[in-house]
C-alpha cells in the first residue's frame, strides 16, 4: 500500500508557510511557549499506553501551564465549539448573522478571544470546509488568534471525518468506504491505511483531532444512527479494525477518537431527537459492546467519545452515560484503566437534554468524567454553568486541572503545542494525491460485496448488454461526493465501455414513476437498480419485481444497508456497496463490468423478512466471479 508517509506532509515538518488570510505561522511560535519546549521528544512517542509516553519534565511543563491560567481560561479549555466562517476573522455576512444569533459572536477569532475554547470543530454546514486551502487558512487563522491571547495555547481543531455517509472534508481530499464497507474487506491493513492517509491529509489542512474511528457494533438492523458508520456485528472483527485505523491516524499525527461509549450498536431511537435504552446485560456488553472499546485503549487512543444513551444495566439512575460517573470514571476509568481525553457527543443532542437543562448538563458531565464538552447549544449558558459550579464549590478548580491535562497530553501527544500550523505546500503535496485516491479505489474494490448472483448475470458483457440503464434512489450524496448515485453509477459504467443512462425513480417511486422505468427499460439489454433502505411494502419493491418480469438482466445495488436483499426476493443479482460516496459506487461499476472480482463479505448477518429469527445471509457470505481475480 503506497501512501503518504508521516513527515512534512502531516504538519510535522519544516513548512511553516502563510495563508491567504495573512496569518504568517511565524517559526518563533512553534515553541507555543518557553515551557513547553521539547514536549514533542517527550510526549509525542507512539505507545499503547499513555503513561508510558510522559515524562517527569514533560509533567512539570504542562502543570506549569495549567498554574499561570485564570479559572476563566481554565473553563475555556474544556469546550470544543461550532463556529460559521470560512474565515477566523473575515467570514461572510451570512455567517456573522449566525454566529451572532448561535453564539453572541461575530467571528471565531471574537469566540476565542471571549471564551478561551479549547477547540472548535469544524462543519461542512457551517461554511467551514469549501476546500483545502481555504481550510488550511482557516486553521492557521484560528491557531493565531488563540495564541495572540495571554497566555495563549494552540487549539484542539475537529472534525467528523469518518468516511462513507459521514463526511465533513469533501472532494479534492480523498475519500475513502464507510466503516461497514471496510468490515467488508476485512482487512485490517486496509483500515490501518485508510487512517494514515485520511489523517496525514487532514493534518495537512490544520485539522488535529478527528472524531473517528466508530466503535459501535451494530447489531440491530433498524439502528437509525449508528448502521453502516460500524464495521459489523462481530465485536472481535471491529475490534480489529477499530485499532488499526487509530494506529493510522495516530501516526498521522491525529487524534483518533472511539466511539460512542458505553457502545451504541444496538439502538431503535436516535438519540439526536430522542433518549435510547440499551437493555444489553452487564455480560453481554463485556462480550460485545466493551470489546472494541478495550482495543483501542490497547491502541493507544486518545480520545474516546460519551453516547447519550441509558444503560440500566451499567447505571440503574436513568442518566445518559455521558453524565453517568459510574459508566465514565467507575467503568471506563477504572475498570478499562483509560486515562486519556473523554468528550462528549454534542450536547445539542436531544439524548442529553431530556432529563437535565443546558446548565446543568456540562456541570454534570464533568461531575461523571468527562474532560471534553462538544458543541452545546448555549455556549454562554453552558460556559457559566461551568464558572458559576466552580465559584460555589460543587466543581474544585482541581477537577477542571485534572481534564485539562489530559487535554494538554493530548495537545503534545499529537504535537499540537509545538506545531499547530498547516501548511499550502504540505496541502499540495499531500490531499487528494493521485497515489492516495488509487489506494481508495483498491480499497473499495476488496469492499464491495456480491450477495446473490442467480445464473450467472453478474458480470454484465459489453458484447451483450451494452446498453445499460441505471434506476433508483438518490439520496443526497454525502459531503464532497459529485453524486446522484445513479448518475455516478452511470457515468462510471460510461467510461468503463457501456452506454449507460440514468433515471432517477426516488426512494418511494409511484406507480408512474415505475411505469416511466419499465418504459426507458425497453430500450436497454440490461438494469441497473440502485436501492436505499428497502422496508416491507415500500415501493422500491414493485420497481425491482416490474423491472425483473421484462426478462433482462437486472443487477441490484444496495447503495447503504445491505439489508435491502431480503426485502428483493426477485432480484437474481444484488450487489452491496455500504454507501453511496462516489468511491464505493465506481468500484461497484467495476464489479458489474467484471473488471475486478466483488471481494467483500458480509460484516453483518441478514435476517429473512418474512422471518427475522432466521438468518437469510450470515457474516461471512460473498460470492465471486470464477476465474476472474
Amino acid at each position: 500500500m503506497h501512501d503518504t508517509s508521516t513527515g512534512s506532509d502531516t504538519g510535522t515538518g519544516s513548512d511553516t508557510g502563510t495563508g491567504s488570510t495573512g496569518h504568517t505561522a511565524r517559526p518563533s511560535r512553534r515553541a507555543v511557549l518557553a515551557a513547553t519546549a521539547g514536549l514533542t521528544a517527550a510526549l509525542t512517542v507512539p505507545t499503547t499506553a499513555h503513561a508510558a509516553t510522559r515524562s517527569a519534565d514533560g509533567e512539570r511543563r504542562l502543570r506549569a501551564l495549567i498554574s499561570r491560567m485564570t479559572l476563566e481560561e481554565k473553563v475555556g479549555q474544556l469546550f470544543v465549539m461550532r463556529v460559521y466562517g470560512h474565515s477566523a476573522t473575515a467570514p461572510d455576512q451570512a455567517d456573522i448573522d449566525a454566529n451572532l444569533k448561535e453564539i453572541g459572536v461575530r467571528t471565531a477569532a471574537e469566540l476565542i478571544a471571549k471564551y478561551r475554547v479549547g477547540g472548535i470543530i469544524y462543519f461542512t454546514w457551517a461554511h467551514n470546509t469549501r476546500d483545502p486551502h481555504q481550510i488550511a487558512d482557516l486553521s492557521n487563522g484560528i491557531q493565531q488568534v488563540s495564541l495572540d491571547q495571554p497566555r495563549g495555547l494552540p487549539v484542539l481543531i475537529a472534525t467528523d471525518q469518518e468516511h462513507g455517509a459521514v463526511c465533513r472534508v469533501g472532494a479534492p481530499a480523498t475519500l475513502f468506504p464507510g466503516a461497514m464497507a471496510i468490515g467488508a474487506g476485512r482487512s485490517r491493513s486496509d483500515a490501518r491505511a485508510l487512517g494514515r492517509i485520511s489523517g496525514a491529509e487532514l493534518r495537512a489542512m490544520g485539522i488535529n483531532q478527528d472524531y473517528s474511528p466508530d466503535a459501535d457494533v451494530n447489531v440491530n438492523p433498524a439502528n437509525p444512527v449508528i448502521g453502516v458508520r460500524s464495521f459489523g456485528a462481530d465485536p472481535e472483527a471491529v475490534a480489529g479494525l477499530v485499532a488499526a485505523e487509530v494506529k493510522g491516524y495516530q501516526a498521522s499525527w491525529v487524534a483518533a477518537t472511539a466511539k460512542h461509549f458505553p457502545g451504541h450498536g444496538d439502538t431503535a431511537v436516535d438519540s439526536h431527537y430522542g433518549f435510547p435504552v440499551i437493555t444489553h446485560s452487564r455480560e453481554l456488553w463485556e462480550k460485545l459492546d466493551a470489546v472494541p472499546f478495550r482495543a483501542a485503549i490497547r491502541a493507544g487512543i486518545d480520545s474516546i467519545m460519551t453516547a447519550h444513551i441509558q444503560f440500566p444495566a451499567l447505571d440503574d439512575s436513568g442518566d445518559p452515560a455521558t453524565l453517568s460517573q459510574p459508566i465514565l470514571t467507575g467503568i471506563l476509568r477504572g475498570e478499562l484503566g483509560y486515562d486519556g481525553v473523554v468528550i462528549t457527543d454534542s450536547l445539542g443532542m436531544q439524548g442529553v437534554r431530556t432529563k437535565y437543562g443546558d446548565d446543568r448538563v456540562p456541570v454534570l458531565a464533568l461531575k461523571a468524567g468527562v474532560d471534553q464538552l462538544l458543541n452545546p447549544p448555549s455556549l454562554d449558558v453552558a460556559w457559566n454553568a461551568v464558572l458559576k459550579a466552580v465559584q460555589d464549590g460543587e466543581l474544585t478548580e482541581a477537577r477542571l486541572d485534572e481534564s485539562i491535562l489530559r487535554i494538554l497530553r493530548l495537545k503534545a501527544r499529537r504535537n499540537v503545542l509545538d506545531h499547530p500550523w498547516a501548511s499550502p505546500a504540505a496541502v499540495d503535496r499531500t490531499v487528494g494525491t493521485t497515489s492516495h485516491l488509487a489506494t481508495a479505489d483498491r480499497i473499495a474494490e476488496r469492499t464491495t460485496t456480491l450477495l446473490v448472483n442467480e445464473d450467472g448475470v453478474l458480470p454484465f458483457d459489453r458484447s451483450r448488454q451494452r446498453r445499460l440503464l441505471v434506476v433508483g434512489a438518490d439520496p443526497a450524496s454525502p459531503s464532497g461526493t459529485t453524486g446522484p448515485p445513479t448518475g455516478v453509477l452511470a457515468a462510471a459504467l460510461t467510461e468503463l465501455g457501456f452506454t449507460a443512462t440514468a433515471l432517477s425513480t426516488g426512494t418511494a417511486p409511484s406507480a408512474a414513476t415505475v411505469d416511466k422505468a419499465v418504459t426507458a427499460a425497453r430500450d436497454a439489454d440490461a438494469v441497473i437498480v440502485a436501492t436505499y433502505n428497502v422496508t416491507a411494502n415500500n415501493s422500491q419493491q414493485m420497481l425491482v419485481e416490474r423491472l425483473v418480469a421484462m426478462g433482462k438482466p437486472v443487477a441490484v445495488v444496495a447503495i447503504r444497508n445491505p439489508y435491502d436483499v431480503a426485502q428483493l426476493p426477485s432480484a437474481k443479482a444484488c450487489l452491496a456497496t455500504y454507501c453511496w460516496t462516489d468511491v464505493e459506487l465506481r468500484a461497484a461499476a467495476r464489479v458489474i463490468a467484471g473488471r475486478v472480482a466483488p471481494r467483500g463479505r458480509l460484516p453483518v448477518p441478514v435476517q429473512r423478512a418474512d422471518d427475522p429469527a432466521q438468518v437469510l445471509y450470515p457474516i461471512g457470505h460473498g460470492l465471486t466471479y470464477q476465474g476472474l481475480s
